[in-house]
């Protein structure tokens, strides 16, 4: 005779698998199998803000560890008192760009200051911005060599004294859009280069996949869409809450989230933008 907690439990694992292959459905788009690359830019607001782009790139880095992919580290710029100005991480593994797409935008952060010596509440923004790493040669993307400029410069940060002896890191500004990328992550300028321009090709990529979902957008008039840059979350430490302002997701436990558990704001997000009209209950 099968028991109440026995159907109860088959039933928990009948859902699971039906909201696992409902998500699985959301990541269908070429890129989204491809690894990512993801850049943080420390906003307004000096040491608070590096501060804060800090506890954001080790929460990422420990989101990726959780979930098996591999993490290097391209670029890191240290903030002048604390924390980061900037960091690039790329995340190696299968699907790592159609889990972190949703990332795009504007975090932000309130608490209680550490640098503050009233002990006031603070405000701080990080920005966030994912793209595929594209390393297929069937992509076409065209560089011509007229359009780049190239900067060697000594590593700051991490890099051992190899690094930060030699002009071995490299910056790439690609002329007619604007982009730049740098990369130190390699020991020599040359390796640094051949990384950097894979970097280039996958920003530009992903900015003919934003041009192309800007077309898919005018047509679909009904369908919300984030704006790039726009603010995406909020993690509010003093009041013990983390919510993303998209899906409605809501947790209250952001020292779990500033560890790497991500995967339910992720899910989240991607099941919202499938079904914008869909209300996501708060996480109580």
């Amino acid at each position: 005779m099968v028991t109440e907690a026995e159907v109860d439990e088959a039933y928990a694992k009948t859902r699971e698998l039906l909201d696992d292959a409902e998500f699985r459905g959301t990541l269908n788009q070429k890129e989204d199998e491809m690894s990512a690359v993801l850049t943080i830019n420390a906003g307004a607001g000096g040491t608070e803000a590096c501060d804060w782009s800090a506890m954001i790139l080790r929460m990422y880095r420990m989101w990726a560890e959780r979930n098996g992919f591999k993490v290097i580290d391209l670029f890191e710029q240290d903030g002048d008192v604390a924390g980061i100005k900037s960091a690039s991480l790329e995340i190696r593994g299968d699907y790592a760009y159609g889990w972190l797409k949703g990332e795009n935008g504007v975090h932000r952060l309130v608490r209680i200051s550490p640098f503050n010596a009233q002990g006031k509440r603070q405000t701080s923004f990080s920005s966030v911005f994912v793209y595929p790493l594209v390393e297929d040669d069937s992509i076409e993307i065209v560089i011509r060599p007229d359009d780049i400029e190239m900067d060697v410069f000594r590593a700051s940060g991490a890099g051992g004294q190899h690094v930060n002896r030699t002009e071995s890191a490299v910056r790439l500004r690609h002329l007619p859009s604007g982009v730049v990328v740098e990369c130190q992550a390699e020991r020599s300028q040359h390796q640094n280069r051949d990384r950097a321009m894979t970097m280039l090709k996958s920003r530009l990529y992903e900015i003919e996949l934003r041009r192309r979902q800007a077309e898919k957008d005018k047509i679909e008039a009904g369908k919300s869409k984030i704006e790039w840059g726009s603010q995406i979350r909020s993690y509010v430490l003093d009041d013990r809450w983390v919510k993303d302002l998209r899906s409605g997701y809501k947790v209250h436990n952001p020292d779990a989230v500033l560890n790497g558990e991500l995967d339910n704001f992720l899910k989240a997000y991607l099941m919202w933008e499938r079904n914008p009209t869909g209300v996501v209950e708060d996480d109580e």
